[in-house]
């Protein structure tokens, strides 16, 4: 059974700033590759869940600000798979398969629930930039999630 109060700080950081980091460098350089403009846009976008149309006025805060939410979302998304990792045997028999499927979890959570509550203008549905957008969240920040969990669990038993 699962040693549900150990909560490794630690570990949590580092892997919220990996997955946080893959993941804002996967969509910028997505949306670079496909648009030809500046990755500025991304984190614009971010702050636009929140200033909406204000986001893109041209006030160099909003870059900072799209960081600063972008960041904290993936600390919330973080912090639930830590909770959740060492509580659902499931998870923990292939770490990088939990981490896969978590990130479709993600994906799901962001655009059903999270995305359709913010200022964020919404754009029509394409199904490649669904699938586009799943795989990014699958590779930057489920897969690294499953496999720091992994990782740390296997090796401190005490905390499992």
């Amino acid at each position: 059974m699962a040693n549900t109060r150990a909560f490794p700080v630690g570990i949590i950081f580092l892997t919220w700033l990996i997955a946080g980091t893959l993941d804002l460098f996967s969509a910028c350089l997505q949306f670079v590759l496909v648009t030809g403009k500046s990755f500025v846009n991304v984190l614009l976008f971010v702050a636009s869940g929140v200033f909406g149309r204000e986001a893109f006025s041209g006030n160099p805060a909003m870059v900072w600000w799209g960081v600063l939410f972008h960041y904290t979302v993936s600390l919330g998304f973080t912090l639930l798979f830590f909770f959740l990792y060492p509580r659902i045997p499931e998870m923990r028999k292939i770490p990088s398969v939990s981490g896969l499927v978590y990130g479709i979890f993600v994906w799901l959570v962001m655009n059903l629930l999270i995305l359709p509550l913010t200022n964020i203008p919404k754009g029509p549905f394409h199904l490649v930039n669904v699938l586009v957008g799943m795989c990014i969240l699958m590779v930057a920040i489920g897969l690294p999630m499953g496999l720091m969990a992994g990782k740390y669990y296997q090796y401190n038993k005490s905390a499992s």
